[in-house]
């Protein structure tokens, strides 16, 4: 079943008891426009760069609904303080990107199933004997793991066992999310947030070198750094533009012009689908060419 993760905030931030009955009759507003969003992405019928447009002019209606007349007009200062926390504005992009990966749209998508969406990522795994003796029981295993707001991989099952018939009281075993490709959507990017990424997409690259890790973003809150200098391998800006300043981050005015003249760009988007599709159809290491191509990689 395909995740949810900005209905699943909507109908948290609902049932928050620090919400006012103002709130909820707020975000109950904004939960009937969600499945309206959806139910017409839904009835789309086209195919490829057409489908990525429609779906875009959606999300771009969706969020000047959500952000602009709801929260952003009518909100309470609570609900425009706390959107972050409670991640109503960020999950819109997260569900978004769930919609992308389509045979409809991507080609080369194989018949199992994927893991997509919001996922608790694989890191690294280590062993930690306290002991040489130990080493005849039971392998201790320790996972690390990051939550990635978007994730395209395989739940990986593993059994570790110092018995060769694997009985039951000297094996460990557990599985993980083996997220080859994923992205962290935010609204605004600053500096210590870009470095928290690229220490995010080596620690990720470190479990899964050939995987792939993104940033998309709506506001830029801090000057343009080189990406290639860290392991984060694009940083696409949906909007073009740079964070409203302080004074003008709460009126409604302001926001409704931001939004009106910086919509998300559908060739943004493209461009990101593009890298999913080229991710998709590439093979990433094949050692029998080795000798042929006249390169390891």
């Amino acid at each position: 079943m395909i995740q949810t993760p900005h209905k699943d905030k909507l109908e948290a931030a609902i049932a928050n008891p620090k919400c006012s009955k103002e709130d909820r009759d707020l975000l109950k507003d904004a939960l009937k426009g969600y499945e309206v969003w959806i139910k017409k992405t839904n009835a789309l019928t086209s195919n490829g760069r057409e489908r990525v447009d429609e779906m875009t002019k959606l999300l771009n209606e969706y969020k000047d609904f959500l952000e602009v007349e709801l929260i952003g007009k009518n909100g309470s200062d609570f609900i425009k303080r706390q959107k972050g926390q409670l991640k109503l504005d960020n999950s819109v992009i997260e569900e978004f990107l769930i919609h992308l990966i389509d045979k409809r749209i991507l080609s080369g998508l194989p018949d199992f199933k994927l893991e997509v969406g919001p996922q608790t990522a694989f890191m690294s795994l280590a062993f930690t004997p306290t002991s040489l003796a130990v080493l005849g029981a039971k392998p201790p295993v320790i996972l690390k793991e990051k939550d990635a707001d978007f994730a395209l991989g395989k739940t990986i099952y593993f059994k570790f066992s110092s018995d060769s018939g694997f009985k039951p009281s000297m094996t460990s075993e557990g599985k993980l999310v083996l997220a080859v490709l994923a992205a962290e959507c935010k609204i605004n990017l600053d500096k210590t947030m870009f470095q928290e990424a690229a220490g995010t997409a080596s620690r990720l690259k470190q479990g899964c070198p050939m995987s792939r890790y993104y940033l998309l973003v709506e506001y830029l809150d801090m000057e343009p750094e080189d990406c290639r200098l860290t392991a984060i391998d694009n940083v696409f800006l949906l909007r073009h533009a740079k964070r409203l300043p302080f004074e003008k981050r709460s009126v409604y005015k302001e926001i409704k012009k931001q939004h009106d003249e910086k919509p998300i760009d559908s060739n943004v988007i493209w461009k990101f689908t593009q890298e999913i599709q080229n991710f998709v159809s590439a093979i990433w290491y094949d050692p029998a060419k080795v000798l042929q191509q006249g390169s390891f990689i």
